[in-house]
């Protein structure tokens, strides 16, 4: 990094810029440099003609950050949106190792650091006028990209107060704004990336095409663990436009996967080659393995007790009356990610040095330099490693990993020019990672009096830590795989929850929401089954277990309002309600059925209470909390994925369907932003769908539906 001596001793020349970054405790950087890198550490850079530059380092996948990170920082700085340029980082080491979107975390993990970069940017700006001025701080205003004096009319643009402003010390606590003052935050404001989405200017990774480029079409072992014997590419080589046939070795997690590159020069003739490649795989034994046989090992393995996660007071105490105490097993599938863009990669490796163009979750571990960052899959030094990071047309967890790209890169090796590696939706659909199924084993003991005194959670499945690394410890908790379970606000006084693990040789990745996307479909009917067994009404005998106050009790309270849930419906119509808290969020959902004349339900409306303690852009979270009801509604009801004779069953879109617009139901969803818990947004709204589906057709039908992916169809 350049010294602040040198950034003064440069002011005499023609280019200034300011520069505020933050460091890894959350404060502010600032630096005053003349030819300013791409690839510098900062958020926002001032210049001296007046343009403002802030870099988003979150990944944009629609899940709004391209505006709500600028956001966050233009509010302090007291500049509009419209008035700044917004950059898309790319994994540059100058800007940490934060750069990554995950978790619903952008906004939650970073909300007051982002406005404290705006923040300590305005006040240097603003000691800056004074100093200049020659009057006191108190008599000087930030608006509008400009520092104003109280007592004249004078003004001053920020880019005429650099050079100043390049002189002083960093304000590591910088006052924030009081929200009554905020003009961005809290708004509903139109994102920037829209109109580039929707005129077609937005470039995603599927776009991006480079001089000199080859494309790339893999042939993968179609049984899940097999591994390339040989090949024949005799056929491959004669199809016009077919340069080359290589072996193509990837990582997923713990797992080695080998299989064909037919380049060429369009992706047509790549697929022509890949049509008459002749392969020989050893399946070791994984012809054999098939779905419906491994969901019978996960109802046996519901037997053993598994590992303890969490023991509050005593279930093994607690004794019940006959006919006080209910159980249940629940099943959910596993599916597949389904992002609308399908996995690509651009890669060129130029002696010892790479570069990638790609849509990704994690420019960080792409760049980076830990210990399972890109680099140690692939044998190059990080600082070698230049990532042009692009939109992505959807992530859902599938793009936090890196396999499509180690695959293009070890492709790349064998040519000397850059290839583009395309998965077509088949490829995407069956050679990626997928959801595991989980089954839950539950059971609730009631007092005399019908208070619920005993709740017991087991989780049946397969680890995600097992599969993402090979030193996962079988005796311990895979928290993971049993979030929220023990963490809901519920006042229960025995509560034990744990985990039995179950080996699996098929990747398993996370997915929108995670296992929470999972286990509330069984947490929260099996709450609405305890409710209907005391004969209470199921949202009133949540708010029973909550005296304590908390956001949870909140949120149903409010759910009940904007619900009229203590209004009756009208003959043949039902509703169901559920809720979920976990590492992301804190949201719940009532949803309104009815039966239509042939039987089956539809759903009419669903209600969603979201909160968040603070709100960035309503709009934008009225579009997640939709995206997530609808990707939660496929999941219950279409079908997800199979496994026969070691191959995923299902390919495209035919047969693992998506929700279309006209099975889409009214979505009315409210927002709680009073302060307190920052919350993410982007996964929140997904965990209670299922449930409060599930529970509406019981009130409904009177069928009960525990397994994922159930008929709407009443038999």
């Amino acid at each position: 990094m350049v010294s602040r001596r040198q950034f003064i001793k440069n002011t005499g020349k023609a280019s200034f810029a300011l520069w505020l970054g933050a460091t890894s405790n959350g404060f502010a950087n600032a630096a005053f440099i003349t030819d300013a890198p791409s690839n510098f550490t900062p958020f926002v850079k001032i210049e001296k003609n007046g343009k403002i530059t802030i870099f988003n380092t979150k990944p944009e996948m629609g899940q709004g950050t391209f505006q709500s990170v600028p956001a966050l920082i233009a509010e302090e700085l007291e500049v509009s949106l419209d008035a700044i340029t917004i950059v898309q980082t790319s994994g540059e080491k100058q800007f940490g190792g934060g750069q990554a979107a995950g978790g619903s975390s952008s906004i939650r993990g970073n909300y007051d650091a982002y406005r404290k970069i705006g923040a300590a940017a305005k006040e240097m700006l603003v000691k800056a006028a004074s100093v200049k001025w020659g009057i006191g701080i108190e008599s000087c205003y930030a608006e509008n990209g400009s520092v104003h004096s109280k007592l004249s009319k004078e003004h001053l643009s920020y880019g005429d107060l650099i050079e100043e402003a390049s002189k002083l010390e960093v304000p590591k606590e910088p006052k924030l704004k009081n929200k009554s003052d905020f003009k961005i935050i809290g708004k509903s404001i139109q994102r920037p990336d829209v109109p580039l989405k929707v005129s077609g200017k937005a470039e995603y990774g599927i776009d991006v095409e480079v001089p000199n480029m080859v494309y790339a079409t893999v042939f993968r072992s179609p049984v899940i663990g097999g591994t390339l014997k040989s090949f024949d590419a005799d056929a491959t080589l004669k199809i016009p436009g077919v340069i080359k046939v290589v072996e193509a070795k990837t990582t997923v997690g713990k797992y080695q996967y080998s299989g064909v590159a037919v380049i060429a020069k369009s992706y047509w003739s790549a697929l022509q080659g890949r049509k008459v490649l002749k392969v020989e795989w050893d399946t070791n034994g994984y012809e054999n393995f098939n779905l419906s046989d491994y969901e019978n090992k996960l109802r046996n393995l519901s037997k053993e007790a598994g590992v303890l996660d969490k023991n509050i007071g005593n279930v093994e105490s607690v004794k019940t009356e006959p006919g006080n105490s209910v159980e249940s097993f629940y099943e959910t599938p596993m599916v597949a990610h389904h992002t609308l863009e399908p996995m690509n990669c651009i890669a060129h490796v130029n002696g010892e040095m790479l570069t990638i163009w790609t849509s990704t979750q994690v420019p960080s571990a792409i760049t980076g330099s830990g210990p399972n960052d890109l680099h140690s899959q692939i044998g190059m030094k990080p600082e070698n490693i230049t990532l042009h990071s692009k939109f992505i047309g959807g992530g859902f967890g599938r793009r936090l990993y890196t396999d499509y790209v180690i695959e293009a890169v070890n492709i790349a090796k064998q040519i000397e020019q850059p290839v583009k590696v395309i998965w077509s939706r088949e490829d995407t659909t069956q050679h990626s990672a997928v959801r595991p199924m989980t089954f839950s084993q539950l059971k609730g003991g009631f007092s005399k009096e019908g208070e619920l005194i005993s709740f017991q959670h087991k989780v049946i499945s397969p680890s995600y830590f097992d599969s993402v690394g090979p030193n996962f410890d079988k005796t311990k908790v895979d928290a993971i795989m049993i979030e929220g379970i023990g963490e809901q606000a519920y006042q229960i006084p025995n509560i034990k929850t744990s985990y039995v693990y179950a080996d699996f040789h098929v990747p398993v990745a996370a997915w929108r929401s995670v296992t929470s996307s999972t286990v509330a479909f069984a947490h929260e009917c099996f709450i609405d089954e305890l409710a209907y067994k005391v004969k209470k009404d199921p949202l009133d005998f949540r708010l029973q277990m909550l005296d304590k106050d908390s956001d949870t009790k909140r949120v149903l309270l409010k759910l009940k309002e904007v619900s009229n849930w203590d209004k009756p419906l009208p003959k043949g119509k039902g509703r169901g309600i559920a809720q979920w808290e976990f590492f992301a969020g804190l949201c719940a959902h009532v949803v309104e059925v009815s039966v239509t004349k042939n039987n089956t339900i539809k759903i009419d409306k669903v209600f969603a209470v979201i909160d968040l303690g603070e709100v960035v852009n309503p709009d934008n979270v009225k579009n997640q909390i939709e995206g997530s009801i609808v990707m939660a509604l496929t999941a219950a009801v279409k079908t997800g994925i199979t496994i026969e004779n070691g191959k995923i069953k299902q390919s495209n879109f035919n047969d693992n369907p998506m929700i279309r617009m006209h099975e889409t139901p009214e979505i009315e969803v409210h927002i709680l932003a009073d302060g307190g818990k920052i919350k993410g947004v982007g996964e929140p709204g997904l965990p209670p769908f299922a449930p409060a589906l599930a529970n509406a057709i019981f009130s409904i039908s009177g069928k009960r539906i525990k397994k994922m992916p159930f008929d709407l169809k009443l038999s």
